[in-house]
Formats: C-alpha cells, sequence, structure tokens
C-alpha cells in the first residue's frame, strides 16, 4: 500500500483551495469590471463588490489555515505542541527584530 502523508497531502489541498478562491476573486472583479463597462453598476457599486471579495476572501483563507493548523496541532502530542509554540514565539521575535531593525535603516537612510 501507497504511503499516506497527510501532512503533504492537507498542504496539497489547501493550496488548492487558495488557488480555487484566487481564481474565484479574478473571475469576480473581471466580472464586476464588465459589468460597470456596460453601465449596469457604477463604479462606486464595483468598488464595494471588490472590497466585499476581498475581505471575504482574506476571510475564508484564514479559516482554512486555521483549520489546517488544527488538525496539525490535534496530530501532535502534548510535548510536540509546546515545542512548535516555542518555535513559533522564537521565529516572531525574530521578525519583530528584523522589523525594528528594518525600520530603522529606513528611517536613517530618509534622515540624510
Amino acid at each position: 500500500m501507497a504511503d499516506f502523508d497527510i501532512k503533504d497531502n492537507l498542504r496539497k489541498a489547501f493550496l488548492a483551495g487558495v488557488g480555487a478562491v484566487a481564481i474565484g476573486v479574478e473571475k469576480s472583479e473581471e466580472l464586476v469590471d464588465e459589468f460597470v463597462a456596460k453601465g449596469k453598476m457604477s463604479v462606486e457599486e464595483g468598488k464595494a463588490l471588490n472590497t466585499e471579495l476581498t475581505r471575504k476572501v482574506k476571510e475564508e483563507t484564514q479559516n482554512a489555515q486555521d483549520t489546517m493548523l488544527r488538525t496539525r496541532l490535534a496530530a501532535m502530542s502534548s510535548a510536540d505542541r509546546a515545542q512548535y509554540a516555542d518555535r513559533v514565539a522564537a521565529l516572531v521575535k525574530e521578525f519583530d527584530e528584523e522589523s525594528k531593525d528594518s525600520a530603522a535603516g529606513e528611517k536613517n537612510a530618509s534622515a540624510k
């Protein structure tokens, strides 16, 4: 029987979902642009609809990410989850420090 890698399959399913959402957004934006061009919808209505679609896509993407993370965490032992949380906390600290360094560098460059 072939090996079944749940992590890889979850990743593939997530990426497929994100791809489908992205295609849906593109098609929706094209449709809105077409309606605006034909006068069936005002520019403001089109902008509002595009804003709402973008918000919904972000929300659905976040929900998918949360589900994937919950599934991954559920497959871990308590000790593995603690190690994972420590790794994430270290990465957050690293990114925060990089952001501060980057902001300070930009501030110094603009002061010259």
